[in-house]
């Protein structure tokens, strides 16, 4: 029979989602962004000095107030609802209606288990139903989404989700290839292994259409 703490790990070893949102409690956002950091940074200085390390070390005593600094402004940033990306479009008035295709896009997440880089590209496209958006705003979006604790299933959803929301158009498509720290220096550490994740909406589903879009960026094409 397996108890809690050993499902809950088996969950976390193997990278398993249990929800398509991000797992937010109600008061997610009671606290501003000064009260989490100093909270933060006390329990960094815990860990650390559990850990046995001298904070009075001058290379140590500024690390719990930058770790606490790092995951509220930064790395989780994408926790804070105001530090969505604005969702401006444009009217499509040259017509273009093929594909368009932004790839390569740099993706830096934290894995959710074990807090642990996700480092990797998003290949992102759409075809427009009428509105064009700008091309940073892609980048933007996966940017806003990827900062926060994550698992890269949802990640994926989550861009194509918002970008079908900004486009008013299901053709939207995004595949993910990246490394999780977690995998290649802990546990099996298997330092060549990716991992790759796609969402097909719309005409994506399409096999002609989805395998111009791997095409494009490069990936086998048998999902």
């Amino acid at each position: 029979m397996i108890n809690n703490q050993d499902l809950s790990d088996e969950i976390g070893n193997n990278h398993i989602a249990t929800s398509s949102n991000n797992p937010l409690r109600e008061d997610a956002f009671d606290l501003n962004d000064d009260q989490k950091i100093e909270l933060i940074k006390k329990d960094v200085e815990s860990i650390l000095i559990t850990l046995g390390m001298d904070l009075t070390d001058d290379s140590l005593k500024g690390t719990p107030n930058r770790v606490a600094k790092m995951f509220v402004k930064e790395i989780f940033g994408g926790l804070n609802p105001n530090k969505k990306p604005s969702s401006s479009t444009f009217e499509n008035k040259y017509k273009y209606n093929e594909m368009l295709v932004e790839k390569n896009i740099t993706v830096y997440s934290t894995c959710e288990h074990h807090l642990l880089p996700i480092v990797g590209r998003a290949h992102v496209a759409y075809i427009s139903n009428g509105t064009v958006v700008g091309l940073s705003k892609m980048n933007r979006i996966v940017d806003y989404f990827a900062k926060r604790p994550q698992v890269q299933e949802r990640l994926t959803m989550q861009i194509v989700e918002e970008l079908q929301k900004v486009l008013n158009t299901k053709d939207v498509a995004c595949v993910i290839d990246a490394k999780h720290l977690c995998v290649n220096s802990r546990g099996i550490r298997d330092i060549e292994s990716s991992t790759v994740t796609s969402e097909f909406g719309g005409r994506f589903k399409e096999e002609s259409v989805r395998r111009e879009f791997l095409d494009y960026i490069k990936l086998d094409t048998s999902f």
